[in-house]
């Protein structure tokens, strides 16, 4: 069963209707955009990618949103290359959830709820880099009228 066929599921049965935290794409992307810009001013951050010779495509969904992160650039939507080193899809419910501290990667990664293309161990290898992120993204999510 996929995601939304779930939701609906879910809502027919409970009465619930389920909402989004990101009412659209041009939202997710402006979030998740200004999120990696920060890392990217983080010399930590880019220094790790540069050393390890990393890259991450990340794939969202509902509401889509791409965006692919190198130690030099960032791509946001649909310009974004889709080679990289580490691929990871998840939903963009699922992103807000890890971004605020409510989802831990492996436990994400263990559930399903974040897949991925490339070493798991690399993956959790970055998340200590991603500090300033994690220490900004609730912020920047209240400004944008996001429940955190």
């Amino acid at each position: 069963m996929n995601a939304d066929a779930a939701i609906r599921c879910w809502e027919y049965l409970t009465g619930e209707v389920f909402m989004a935290v990101f009412e659209s794409t041009e939202v997710a992307e402006r979030i998740f955009g200004t999120l990696f810009e920060i890392l990217l001013k983080d010399e930590q951050f880019t220094s790790q990618l540069r050393a390890s010779n990393l890259s991450i495509r990340l794939t969202q969904t509902s509401p889509d949103c791409v965006l692919h992160v190198s130690a030099d650039a960032l791509t946001v939507g649909a310009g974004a290359p889709e080679e990289a080193t580490i691929r990871i899809k998840m939903s963009s419910d699922t992103a807000h959830q890890l971004w605020l501290g409510k989802l831990m990667m492996p436990t994400a990664i263990a559930t399903g709820k974040v897949r991925i293309r490339g070493k798991v161990a690399r993956v959790l290898e970055l998340v200590p880099i991603l500090r300033p992120a994690f220490d900004r993204y609730p912020e920047l999510a209240a400004e944008e009228g996001l429940p955190v």
